[in-house]
């Protein structure tokens, strides 16, 4: 008889632990996980140039695209430019999925393409909210993140952990066994939704679910906690019901109570005692003065969409800024560090911006760490870096194989036959794992094999990968292949070099296709349970390009003045895109009409080092502001085409980096070296 999740329960937790223990024992090896800044972001409000870089501040906030597992390793390790945290974080909100069973979707608008000129809207997959292995899955991911998250806090520090039904009981166990019994704060019961409307069978035959549970858990008993008061409704302020003539201040009476006369004379003294005809005295309690104690029972923050239009950012699990303004408020000083380890829309560090409170945002998904970004852009905050996990594919595979069983032709293999390919005989390339996918004869069509290369994690698919992958397409033998040579050749690639773009469409070689595999396929097949659960569903994603007009460069005394126009954006692979049915029809006939109008920011680094992206000159969708914006109709649909920036003289040669992120999260890069010698 199988165990139930109760009996499961004591070994999900103690494997947990030592999942964890095996990070904790790798922070001063050479096996460490360590961050790669990708990107300094200044958001100025109005996408402005700039004549000067600022300088590096003491702290940056930081936003983390990658497994909140293998981002928080790193967060505790430490590195040579920023110190370990463990320890440091004040405090945690986290809002992990719920376990609901359902695919969650985030929808971007493009210019309409018709006689209308209507919108088009575009839907796609966000996250899956699905475990192969049901809530016991669950609570085996959540477990050693909750771990490391125990680590990371300060002994000041706590943590808010957000669930629903579907699995908030079991993860409470799960932090008292990892924070202790005595650590629990409250379980706040937060009131989101009305069920007004809700007429489907699913809502007939029970009580309509409509609050969340937020966990607070301290990491000792010198927790900073700030107690919180609201104004007094109108039913409340109608018990002020006196009016004191000589003030015009509204007042209720409330009886002395146990009061002792000294004090009562003291009172009476200050004008806070009421005496009636009768001579009966009771207290003044004024209604400017009043206010209610903020308890564990939210009622007054609502998820409805009209009273948050002006923050929805279209992401489908987004919590109201004011419940993160109160969380914040309560729990931590100005100044503090607050961590989000599944970061989704970016809510907790707007919000911890806003409030003056230091962030870091994690999230695994490409869709929420572009909309965070945007967020912050819009918002005007300061400065903050985006990073990812160093060699991230080889990190997330030895997470998921163990560090002693990790094994790369092992994980090739498994890629070759979620792409659909069956793996040719071993040995036939020292460096690259090789298959096929046989196309059948049909009526009226010759078969054909196109010959598939999957690149390791623990390298980049550059030129050099391109140029085998040609060669072994044209001139590998077998007898594997009986229809003679390989119609066309296909590299599965984790990592890329900045300029693949340019790379591949230089060799202007239609039988050669190149596709980045998901960044987060070891965490689908832990969710899914395996290859043979998830085979079918990989997409591997297409790859995007963008060119240019000339880059101008006009040197102006101790300035430059540079130009920089937009010339065209592709998905190099537009089946691959992650759409479904009408979806992906909208978003390819808008590519083919107005193929710019996919660019959701793109931003100019006029001194690109070649390490990290620092644009002194950006634009995205709805930055209306922008000066650039007045030849473009301030369209909030469409970006700037063109980017004017005068920045301090250089000496040739002068690198260029231009940076593109379009709808649905893909970037593309182009690199220019002005006055390099011929």
């Amino acid at each position: 008889m199988p165990q139930s999740l109760i009996e499961q329960l004591p070994n999900i937790i103690a494997q947990g632990r030592r999942q964890a223990q095996r990070i904790l024992e790798s922070l001063d090896t050479c096996e460490r996980v360590r961050l790669q800044t990708r990107e300094v972001v200044l958001p100025d409000g109005k996408g402005a140039c700039a004549d000067a870089r600022p300088p590096s501040p003491r702290w940056m906030n930081r936003l983390i695209h990658g497994d909140n597992l293998l981002a928080m390793a790193a967060l505790l390790a430490g590195d040579e430019e920023t110190p370990s945290l463990r320890g440091k974080v004040d405090l945690i909100y986290t809002d992990p999925p719920f376990d609901s069973k359902a695919d969650y979707r985030t929808r971007a608008t493009l210019p309409g393409i018709e006689q209308e000129h209507r919108p088009t809207v575009i839907e796609q997959l966000a996250f899956s909210d699905t475990w192969s292995e049901g809530t016991a899955a669950y609570l085996a991911m959540i477990t050693p993140r909750l771990i490391l998250m125990r680590e990371l806090l300060a002994d000041t520090g706590s943590i808010y952990v957000h669930l629903d039904w579907h699995v908030g009981h079991y993860v409470k166990i799960v932090m008292d066994e990892v924070f202790g019994k005595d650590a629990f704060l409250n379980e706040n019961i937060w009131h989101r939704a009305a069920t007004v409307g809700r007429m489907g069978p699913e809502h007939q035959r029970k009580f309509d679910s409509v609050t969340d549970g937020i966990y607070l858990y301290s990491k000792s008993g010198r927790h900073t906690f700030n107690q919180l008061r609201r104004a007094l409704n109108s039913q409340q302020e109608a018990a002020y019901n006196k009016v004191e003539a000589a003030t015009g201040r509204r007042f209720k009476l409330v009886t002395l109570g146990n009061y002792c006369e000294a004090t009562i004379q003291s009172m009476h003294a200050q004008g806070l005692i009421h005496e009636t005809p009768s001579g009966s005295r009771y207290k003044k309690y004024y209604l400017d003065e009043a206010s209610e104690v903020i308890g564990n029972l939210w009622t007054d923050i609502s998820t409805s969409t009209a009273s948050r239009a002006s923050e929805s950012v279209h992401y489908a699990t987004q919590k109201p800024a004011k419940l993160l303004e109160r969380i914040i408020q309560a729990s931590s000083a100005e100044g503090a560090l607050v961590l989000d380890g599944f970061g989704g829309s970016g809510t907790t560090a707007a919000v911890a911006q806003k409030l003056g409170r230091r962030w870091i945002s994690i999230d695994i998904g490409k869709p929420a760490c572009m909309v965070t970004r945007k967020r912050l852009m819009c918002q005007g905050a300061e400065p903050f870096a985006c990073q990812t996990i160093a060699s991230y594919p080889e990190e997330a595979a030895r997470a998921h194989f163990g560090k002693r069983d990790f094994c790369v032709d092992e994980l090739s293999q498994m890629v070759l036959s979620l792409y659909g390919a069956t793996p040719l005989p071993p040995g036939l390339h020292p460096q690259y794992p090789l298959g096929q996918v046989a196309r059948r004869v049909t009526s009226g069509a010759q078969g054909g094999k196109t010959l598939v290369l999957a690149d390791s994690p623990d390298r980049t698919t550059c030129a050099a990968t391109l140029h085998m992958a040609q060669f072994l397409r044209d001139h590998l033998p077998g007898s594997w292949n009986r229809w003679g040579r390989w119609d066309r050749v296909v590299v599965l690639g984790w990592n890329f070099e900045p300029s693949i773009s340019q790379t591949i469409t230089a060799l202007h070689d239609s039988r050669l296709e190149v596709l980045a595999i998901p960044p987060d396929l070891l965490d689908c097949l832990h969710r899914k349970g395996g290859v043979d659960r998830l085979r079918g569903q990989v997409r591997f994603s297409s790859l995007a390009h963008l060119t240019l007009h000339p880059v101008q460069c006009q040197p102006q005394g101790v300035h430059d003045i540079l130009s920089v126009r937009l010339k065209d954006y592709a998905l190099l692979s537009p089946d691959a895109i992650p759409l479904q049915g009408t979806n992906r029809a909208k978003l390819q006939a808008v590519a083919r009409a107005e193929p710019l109008a996919l660019i959701e920011y793109w931003a100019v680094d006029p001194s690109y080092d070649g390490r990290v992206f620092r644009p002194a000159w950006h634009d995205y969708r709805g930055n209306t502001a922008h000066v650039a914006r007045i030849a473009n109709g301030s369209d909030a649909l469409r970006v700037s085409a063109q980017a004017i920036l005068t920045v301090p003289a250089h000496a040739p040669p002068r690198v260029v980096c231009v940076r593109a992120v379009d709808v649905l999260g893909f970037e593309a890069e182009v690199i220019t070296i002005l006055g390099a010698p011929h």
